[in-house]
Formats: structure tokens, sequence, C-alpha cells
């Protein structure tokens, strides 16, 4: 089987940002992330791009101008004084869990941006797999934040490979259902979604196996809720079927998958029990069909676990072997716990997932599935211009655009990223701290 082209997007500053003192969601978390990807020398197997920035426009693709506006103004210092009677219209502030915090709108443009790019390099065959691990905020919606997400890149990313596929599949594999996704595609039949999820008495109480979609997207929305204790072996039982029966029947252009590292065992705020393997075998199994495939981040608040899980998925995707010694890097004793090995042991847990109770839910879905006839399709029309980027001209200068070969289109399209050598790393020293 031929190598894949692999595309992975970073910016130094990403991890910068700071939701607050004793908020969960930490995007340090991505900087331990790719500092320990590239000390296991991954980025020699792909290829390292810095993103462009999102721009409103690009963002009210989706979300109302009024929400982005709003993004762009509300800082720590206003938020008070002059924006404090719309905060709670777009539930954002002190009150809720999307707090305020210093560059805000900059980090949604930057975790946005990257799964712009990757779904632009997708749709003109420039890679075959684009990761953004930044990315995969999957509660936000057209109107307000929810769930510690602001902007939904999700969302933007699928409506960017609908100008170029008939049918794309969304994913996902977080612990918390992905209601802001499954909503904004929820009476379509061109974008099917396919979560997996803690039911019940879980945030954000939505999900259940009876929400298929409607009128035209009928049947396209698929939701597998799921209990407590859910193992490596029970996960690959249901989702492996559904998958398949999934591609047989829709027959997706593009795939976008959603890897939020809150389903792993340990998990501040999760309650599965999933070890890295366990859950990178759902990447690994969707990698085997080989359709363009667009991977993101999500949830996941221990972050020394989700700095594992997503370097060990990076290896997955690029199809490399790494060993379970974690070798030095620059948070080499926030790996101590675990004797500095990469891979987790599940705990005693119970599993409350029976094998009565998946094969009632795996019966139930895959009955929904067989009343789909035919993978939908759209009539041939001209295809729509990538969104020109307005960003900073040394990132959005074409000229700078290393694609490993391919050239980009004249329209510009891929001329908002760069390949960036920068961020290599292979000594002891992090050269961005």
């Amino acid at each position: 089987m031929a190598k894949k082209r692999v595309a992975y997007f970073y910016h130094h500053d990403i991890g910068n940002y700071y939701y607050g003192p004793g908020h969960p969601m930490k995007p340090h978390r991505l900087k331990m992330t790719h500092n320990l990807l590239l000390t296991y020398g991954l980025y020699k197997k792909m290829d390292v791009y810095r993103q462009h920035w999102a721009s409103r426009e690009e963002m009210t693709q989706f979300h109302s101008q009024e929400y982005v506006d709003f993004l762009q103004k509300v800082s720590p210092d206003n938020v008070r004084k002059e924006l404090n009677e719309v905060t709670s219209k777009f539930n954002v502030g002190e009150s809720t869990d999307c707090p305020v915090f210093d560059g805000l709108f900059d980090y949604c443009s930057a975790y946005t941006g990257a799964t712009l790019d990757g779904a632009r390099m997708l749709n003109h065959n420039l890679k075959d797999i684009c990761i953004n691990w930044a990315g995969g905020l999957h509660h936000a919606k057209k109107n307000e934040a929810s769930g510690f997400c602001y902007v939904n890149d999700i969302v933007l990313g699928i409506l960017e490979l609908l100008k170029h596929h008939s049918r794309v599949l969304y994913i996902d594999i977080d612990i918390h259902h992905g209601d802001g996704v499954e909503e904004a595609f929820y009476v379509t039949d061109r974008v099917m979604t396919c979560s997996f999820h803690k039911h019940g008495d879980f945030f954000p109480g939505t999900g259940d196996i009876k929400h298929i979609g409607r009128g035209a997207g009928k049947y396209f929305s698929v939701n597998v809720p799921l209990d407590e204790g859910m193992d490596d072996e029970s996960f690959a039982y249901i989702f492996k079927p559904v998958i398949q029966n999934i591609m047989q029947r829709f027959d997706p252009g593009a795939i976008v998958l959603q890897c939020g590292a809150d389903s792993l065992t340990g998990d501040r705020l999760g309650c599965f029990n999933l070890t890295l393997k366990g859950h990178a075998q759902c990447v690994k199994f969707v990698k085997s069909f080989g359709v363009p495939l667009l991977v993101l981040g999500g949830g996941g608040y221990t972050i020394k676990n989700v700095a594992r899980l997503w370097t060990f998925e990076t290896s997955v995707l690029v199809g490399e072997e790494i060993a379970n010694q974690i070798p030095y890097n620059d948070y080499y004793e926030q790996f101590k716990q675990n004797k500095y090995m990469l891979h987790l042991s599940p705990t005693d847990q119970a599993n409350k997932n029976t094998r009565e109770m998946l094969d009632r839910t795996l019966n139930h879905v895959l009955q929904n599935l067989s009343y789909l006839r035919g993978a939908p399709s759209v009539q041939v029309q001209e295809v729509p211009p990538d969104y020109p980027s307005n960003t900073d001209g040394d990132i959005n200068d074409a000229r700078d655009v290393d694609m490993s070969g391919a050239q980009a289109d004249k329209s510009g399209a891929l001329s908002s990223a760069r390949q960036h050598p920068g961020e290599y790393y292979e000594g002891p020293k992090d050269q961005d701290k």
C-alpha cells in the first residue's frame, strides 16, 4: 500500500492561550503534543504547515455576523463595561464554561484557519490526510459558544469540502456528543454525522439514538449512545460495523474525523476506559478506506494523556511504529507517573456497556441505515471558489508556499498555508520557547 501524503498544521502561539485559572480546557496540551511528536521524529514523515488566520468573513460562512463581531470585539478589559449586556446572549462570560480571555478571537482564527487549509488541500488533491489537533471544537453553534467551543471549525471545514464533494461524512469519537455539527447539518443529506458518545446525565445532554435527522436529512444523523466504562473491545465491536455500513451506503467523497481525547481512560472530565490503542484503532480503521481525511482534535483534559494520544495517532496516520519508551523532551517529567511510557493501561472500572446493550444499539442503528436508498448526489455545477484569506502577507503570500512539488491553483486557494521548517525539533531544547 502506498504511503499517504500527510499534512500537519501547527502554529507556535496556539499553546499559549489561556482560558483562565481552574478551567479544564488547556491549549497548552497542543504545545506538549507538538513537542512529543517531534521528538519521536514524526515530522520527517509528513509536511508541516503553519496555517493562515481565518478571517471574520470566513467564520461568517456559518456563524452569524453579529456573533463573530462580538468575538472580535470582546476582551477581558471591555467585557464588563461595554459588552456585559450581550455576553449572556452569546453564552460567553464568567457565568458560562466559555470565558473571555486574552486573544480569544486570534485563538479561534488560528484553529479555524488550520481546518480550512486542510480542507482546501484535500479538495485540490494535494494531500490524502490533513491533521489539525488544535481543531475539532464541535459544540459551537451558529449564534453562540458552548462547551469550551467558540467557533465551529468542523462545520466550516465541512462546508469547504462540500464545494468539491457531493457527500461528506463526519465521525466523532469524543466522549461528548457532537451537537453543534449535527445541528448544522440536521436537514441535509449531503453530510452524514455519526457520533459515539456518553449519553444520559452528561453534557450536552443530546445525541439520543432516536435523533436521526429531519426532512431531506432523515437517517443522515447517526447517534450511538454509550455508557460509562467503555473499553477497547466493546468500542471496536460497535464502531467498526457502524462505520463499515455507513461507508457502503453513504459513499462519502471525504471524511472529517474528530478525535476528542476525553474518551481515554483517566480523563479529568471523562468516564470511558479506552487506551491509546483502543482509541487509535478507530483512526486506523477510518484511514483504511482510503478516502480524503481531515483529522481534528477536540476534548481532552488530562493533558499529558492528550499529548500521548495525539502523538500515537499521528504515528498511525503516517504509518510509522513508535517506541513505548517516551524520548526525552521539554515536558519529560510530565510523563513520570506512567514510568515515561507512551501507552496507558485501563483501570479496573466496570464496563456498563453489556454485550446485550451494544447489540440492541447496533441493531437499531443498522436498521435506520437500511432505510437509505442509495447515496445522494448533487447536480453538476460550477465549483465555488475558495474563500480568499485576509491574513499577514508573509504567510498569505503564494510565493512562500511549499507544496512539496505540487502546484497551488491559480485562484490562490492554498496561498494561506506555508510549509514551516521552523517547527522542527530534534534536541532537548524547544526552539519556540
